[in-house]
């Protein structure tokens, strides 16, 4: 990879670590604290549906931006970025609802269940799958041209 793209795939994982630092300022979750917290006993907040799922999509989005640019950069390759732009829309399509629900029951599906639909929801984790992927496509591209 050249120096440039270096730049901004580390750029990107500055990106996405921001956001987790900044978690707390930039986005409206009052989950942050609930999940934090080990006792199941913990009081479950009040919050407002439209405020946490507009907070739940800028969150996704900026995840998305930065993973695409991690994706593009790492690859160079724009087909392989819409493809894993594609699988992180998709996983966030499934999981998404699936959060709500979780917290529309009050998490009686299970705190465990719910802590790990919502970390699919808030966290980029498929990008960790998706690069491993297609560093893999890659390496099994070169071998056929050989």
């Amino acid at each position: 990879m050249k120096i440039l793209s270096w730049f901004v795939v580390i750029l990107g994982i500055f990106g996405l670590i921001a956001v987790r630092v900044f978690e707390e300022r930039l986005f409206y979750d009052p989950f942050l604290s609930y999940f934090h917290e080990v006792n199941k006993e913990l009081h479950f907040p009040n919050f407002e549906w439209g405020k946490l799922i507009a907070g739940h999509l800028f969150r996704f989005f900026l995840n998305l931006f930065f993973s695409c640019l991690i994706i593009q950069f790492w690859f160079n390759n724009k087909q392989w970025t819409i493809q894993g732009a594609i699988l992180i829309v998709i996983i966030f399509i499934i999981t998404f609802p699936i959060y709500l629900y979780c917290i529309f029951v009050r998490f009686e599906v299970g705190h465990l269940f719910s802590f790990y639909m919502r970390r699919f929801v808030i966290q980029p984790i498929i990008l960790l799958l998706i690069i491993p992927m297609f560093y893999y496509r890659r390496r099994i591209m070169q071998h056929r041209i050989d």
